[in-house]
């Protein structure tokens, strides 16, 4: 999730009354923006491992995906992920090479092997023989990642009536937020979709 605003309102929230919602205060004060890369885990209905910098760069990845395995250094990880380029990087295959003892000569970047696009690099990470594994969604259909759900509601809940004056305030009032979804929320969702309908 990019460009979470770090907003200060120049003014209070007017505060609710009888028979009247809560009015936001709509001028603010601009402090920066963060980046938060998470994991949801399916089965328990938690998040897990969040990652909060100003960037989501291919070494922002990495780098989160790399704390994540080391929650459980020997379990099998599958991680759904979108089509974006930092998911099929360099530095993850390697990452994910040196994770399960993948020992062959991975090529060069651009030149030959599995490093050579992409689409190689792709194939080396989604193989289902791999202790550590990434299943790629289509495009254009984030809502099949149920991640996506949860960060609908961490702006309906909290972001969209934050006031902070850093993104310092703002990464910890995340974290502190992720933490009490996790203690008294955490539960799997009902998934609903069942598969499209033929149209002939």
């Amino acid at each position: 999730m990019t460009g979470i605003q770090a907003l200060e309102r120049l003014f209070p929230n007017k505060r609710i009354k009888p028979k009247q919602v809560e009015k936001i205060e709509f001028e603010y004060e601009r402090h920066g923006t963060l980046s938060l890369i998470a994991n949801w885990d399916v089965a328990r209905g938690k998040v897990v491992s969040p990652s909060i910098g100003p960037t989501r760069t291919e070494q922002d990845f990495s780098e989160h995906i790399q704390r994540t395995i080391k929650i459980d250094e020997k379990a099998e990880w599958i991680f759904i992920v979108d089509q974006l380029n930092t998911h099929k990087s360099e530095s993850l295959v390697k990452l994910v090479a040196e994770s399960c003892g993948i020992t062959i000569d991975l090529g060069r970047k651009g030149k030959e092997g599995i490093l050579q696009s992409m689409d190689s690099r792709a194939d080396l990470l989604s193989d289902e023989s791999h202790r550590i594994r990434f299943v790629y969604i289509p495009k254009n259909t984030s809502w099949f990642n149920q991640i996506e759900c949860w960060f609908s509601i961490l702006v309906r809940r909290l972001l969209k009536r934050i006031t902070v004056r850093s993104t310092e305030e703002l990464s910890q009032k995340i974290l502190n937020f992720i933490d009490y979804f996790n203690q008294h929320f955490a539960k799997p969702f009902v998934w609903k979709f069942k598969g499209f309908k033929d149209h002939k």
